[in-house]
């Protein structure tokens, strides 16, 4: 087993968006308890690349974390606290989303879905998670938010969420669960800016949801964001190629209050539209960081584990 990382000024974080989802509820489950050659890959990465925590930011939820804990004991490193995050995929809303005069589809959820639970989020930490103090921000209506580029004529405007894979503010205490310590990792995962017409209905929910971040990080949401934190976050969104709205991104990305350890690093390793940028993982600015890296694809993986070494400085932490 490799050397953990089990003190506080020096913790290596990791962010995967790696395809641990399945097409129905119960079959991820079902897979990591007859492991076969890709779950067992996906082990041994995540072995060798000696993580304290780890966010997933594409498995499918259930809420004892059973799965969570079946992938901990099979990459068998010292994750003894796992968290699942619930998304908002497969959450029907009730109406006709894509206009097809069906009801029920996975294009009619609050984010696409064959059920709910599909394509969620969750932690594995060496670390304990204080799950009494995360911060969901998946019930909020994409109405609600001020400067909203949703329209009136969007279909389920009344009732649909923003959030599509999920926000999260999420404390790790540093010092064990007796301390007041802690590391706040703000997770999520935003739905594609893709697959709609010229509409730009996705394009436009996606920019939504990275101006939720801001405005999470700004204090204008939430009961306040404690420092230091780690943005670790699938924004589906290169600030440089492909769709969306890349100056959003890049202007996010140059904030002065983050740092950005694996500037133009490549995450995503798509034969079309090409190689992206999309998953990001930026502590706020006085963290100082030591090594990061993007780890090389696994076969049949699209996207690249990301870590980065931290040491936390001698701050009085909330």
């Amino acid at each position: 087993m490799a050397t953990q990382h089990a003190h506080a000024d020096d913790l290596r974080l990791a962010l995967w968006h790696v395809a641990l989802s399945r097409d129905g509820p119960g079959l991820l489950l079902r897979d990591l308890h007859v492991p076969d050659q890709d779950l067992l890959q996906v082990a041994e990465a995540i072995r060798r690349a000696d993580v304290d925590v780890l966010v997933l930011t594409q498995i499918d939820f259930d809420a004892l974390g059973t799965s969570l804990a079946a992938l901990s004991d099979l990459v068998s490193d010292g994750h003894r606290y796992v968290l699942p995050l619930a998304s908002n995929a497969g959450r029907p809303t009730g109406h006709d989303i894509d206009g097809d005069g069906r009801l029920g589809e996975p294009e009619d959820s609050h984010a696409y879905g064959l059920f709910p639970g599909q394509k969620a989020s969750g932690i594995l930490s060496r670390f304990p998670i204080d799950v009494e103090r995360v911060e969901n921000f998946n019930d909020l209506l994409w109405r609600d938010i001020p400067g909203t580029n949703l329209t009136d004529t969007d279909a389920a405007a009344d009732i649909q969420r923003l959030s599509a894979g999920g926000h999260w503010i999420v404390p790790i205490l540093i010092d064990g669960e007796s301390s007041d310590r802690t590391l706040n990792l703000l997770i999520g995962h935003a739905g594609a800016p893709v697959f709609d017409g010229p509409e730009d209905r996705n394009g436009r929910r996606n920019l939504d949801e990275l101006r939720l971040w801001t405005m999470i990080l700004d204090g204008r949401l939430g009961t306040g964001l404690g420092r230091p934190w780690v943005f670790m976050a699938n924004t589906n969104l290169d600030p440089e190629r492909g769709e969306g709205y890349r100056r959003a991104m890049a202007e996010f990305l140059s904030a002065p209050l983050l740092s950005d350890p694996l500037a133009g690093q490549v995450s995503a390793h798509w034969d079309d539209p090409g190689p992206m940028r999309v998953s990001y993982l930026l502590p706020s600015a006085e963290l100082l960081t030591g090594d990061a890296q993007v780890w090389p694809a696994l076969p049949g993986q699209w996207h690249s584990l990301i870590t980065v070494d931290i040491a936390l400085p001698d701050l009085a932490l909330p």
